[in-house]
């Protein structure tokens, strides 16, 4: 390894440890606190929340940043350590990063068309480490000099050296206990889901944020929405799928602060279902939430029980990462929300679904969660006290 090479490599390990660290912390604020939105999150299309929540956000209940803090920091450990001139395992450091680099741009790949091409979104954080982990492909491999098939033999010789140094083995130590506390500081995966998900208390919106959010919203596409406010001054509809991490999360952050105006008998909330599975919903024929629709549809089959809240709950609950699946759906149907007939109601319960998907055609629904506020759109998830402004700005309008 080059000095030059070895320079660039540390530098690509250095950027893609601190996007790790910063998807690392939003991901842990995101898990803990229901009002907060990372600067990465510009809309629906352009989202960090989009990616780290969902289903692809985490592999076994471990958030894929932290496997990015891990394989940088190793990364940086082998160049700084193994790739110094006067280190015996200077030939061999390269092609132990370029080993390490193959697997790491197979999970960069395979993340990277998970959120472009089925979450349709772009984490700018996320764009990082693939590009760092790419780049270190690149640099490694050409910095390689020996045949790869060697490598495990050569492994065995630096293996008995480190063996042989304290720092070296004190330095492992390290790089282990960091990445099991790492692991270990994280919440439960569906974390909130145990916890009461609405603040005490939301965050104050100061005077300014809320003067620019009055000019915003005023500018914000209207539409005609044919459903009846029953006599209240705000309705707001909202376009559901019980598979989207942007719907659990205004799900859980929303829920306090909906019941204080539901309870005021001023506002009337909605939810149709825009399930994101063409079974149900015949205009996203490439949809991959393979359970929204029995989700959708179990909802719908528990009103009569009473035990929708209840359902809800435990949908959301167990979003995933692994994600839910019909069978799971079917049972939790039965066991929660006491529907011992799915299979029987499931084909009434699938024409509501369409009716309700036919409605999201008709108003340009495009993405889940979507918001109509007294026929006004919002097609981004915003943190609850805005949304609250919101709600206030169309009473104050009512008046």
């Amino acid at each position: 390894m080059t000095t030059s090479k070895r320079r660039l490599i540390l530098i690509l390990a250095t950027l893609g440890l601190l996007a790790s660290s910063a998807s690392s912390y939003v991901h842990y604020r995101l898990l803990t606190d229901a009002s907060y939105t990372s600067v990465c999150d510009i809309n629906t299309s352009f989202s960090c929340a989009q990616a780290y929540l969902s289903r692809y956000g985490s592999l076994w209940g471990v958030p894929v940043a932290i496997g990015g803090v891990i394989f940088f920091a190793l990364i940086l450990l082998i160049a700084g350590v193994a790739g110094r001139p006067t280190s015996p395992a200077r030939e061999t450091a390269p092609a132990y990063i370029f080993a390490l680099s193959t697997i790491g741009l197979a999970v960069v790949l395979y993340l990277a068309w998970a959120s472009y091409f089925v979450l349709g979104t772009f984490c700018i954080l996320c764009a990082i480490t693939y590009v760092a982990v790419i780049a270190l492909f690149i640099v490694s491999g050409g910095a390689t000099t020996f045949p790869m098939t060697t490598l495990p033999g050569r492994a065995r010789r630096d293996v008995q050296m480190l063996a042989s140094s304290p720092l070296a083995l004190l330095i492992t130590v390290l790089l282990i206990g960091g990445a099991v506390t790492a692991i270990a500081a994280f919440p439960n995966e569906l974390g909130v889901s145990g916890q009461s998900t609405t603040p005490a208390a939301l965050p104050t919106v100061s005077a300014d944020e809320r003067a620019k959010l009055a000019e915003w919203w005023e500018v914000q596409p209207r539409r005609e929405i044919p459903l009846s406010s029953d006599g209240a001054k705000v309705l707001i509809v909202k376009f559901n799928d019980y598979q989207c991490p942007g719907c659990k999360f205004t799900y859980e952050s929303y829920k306090g602060m909906l019941k204080k105006h539901l309870d005021s008998g001023q506002v009337k909330y909605v939810v149709k279902q825009y399930s994101l599975e063409p079974e149900c919903n015949p205009h996203v024929p490439t949809g991959n939430h393979f359970a929204s629709c029995e989700a959708g549809a179990a909802v719908i089959m528990s009103r009569a029980k009473g035990t929708t809240a209840t359902l809800e709950d435990w949908i959301f609950a167990h979003l995933g990462p692994p994600p839910l699946t019909p069978d799971q759906v079917k049972d939790a149907a039965r066991t929660v929300g006491g529907i011992a007939d799915f299979d029987a109601q499931y084909p009434r319960a699938l024409e509501e679904l369409r009716t309700d998907a036919g409605l999201g055609k008709l108003l340009n629904v495009g993405s889940t969660p979507t918001f109509f506020i007294n026929g006004r759109t919002l097609a981004q998830v915003l943190p609850p006290q805005y949304f609250e402004v919101l709600i206030e700005l169309e009473l104050q309008r009512a008046k």
